[in-house]
């Protein structure tokens, strides 16, 4: 069932599967996302991203050649990147928390775990439109602030204040 307003934005999905982009392109068609572009592999989103106006990413982490988290830090520090502030979710079957962090600490804005749902799906969307988070640069990491709520139970220093820039 289409959504009855479009929803004005150009979506890039970035996964080696096929089947998978397919599903993605009919979750957000059902949505109202009219603009979806694919890519099988990060080299060919990369050239796509320098030729094209994108205003999200939907990434893949499990890729041949360069995965989703490489893929993500080359849009994030990349000195030829031609948007680093870009918006990316990373879609995965893997939920570890290693490879959350993994993705995390690349500079994705929202992660996903598959099986996907049109729920899911629009819930990471609503949060990148919604509640978004500024970026932060320090010597070691370019992206969303990972943080998304303050600690009340943490008693350390602010360590952060002097070391990272809000962007």
């Amino acid at each position: 069932m289409a959504a009855s307003t479009s929803i004005p934005i150009t979506i890039l999905i970035v996964d080696d599967n096929q089947h998978m982009r397919g599903i993605l392109k009919e979750l957000l068609r059902a949505a109202g996302v009219t603009d979806i572009k694919e890519a099988s592999e990060p080299v060919e989103a990369f050239e796509y991203l320098r030729s094209t106006s994108i205003d999200l990413l939907l990434v893949d982490l499990a890729m041949p050649l360069i995965d989703g988290v490489e893929f993500t830090k080359m849009v994030r520090t990349s000195e030829d990147s031609p948007n680093p502030f870009l918006p990316i979710i990373m879609i995965t079957g893997h939920s570890e928390r290693s490879r959350v962090n993994a993705a995390r600490d690349a500079g994705v804005n929202e992660f996903l775990v598959k099986p996907v749902t049109a729920k899911s799906l629009m819930e990471r969307l609503t949060l990148i439109v919604n509640k978004p988070r500024s970026f932060v640069k320090s010597k070691n990491y370019f992206g969303p602030d990972r943080r998304r709520r303050p600690d009340p139970n943490y008693g350390g220093a602010e360590r952060r204040k002097d070391k990272m820039t809000k962007i």
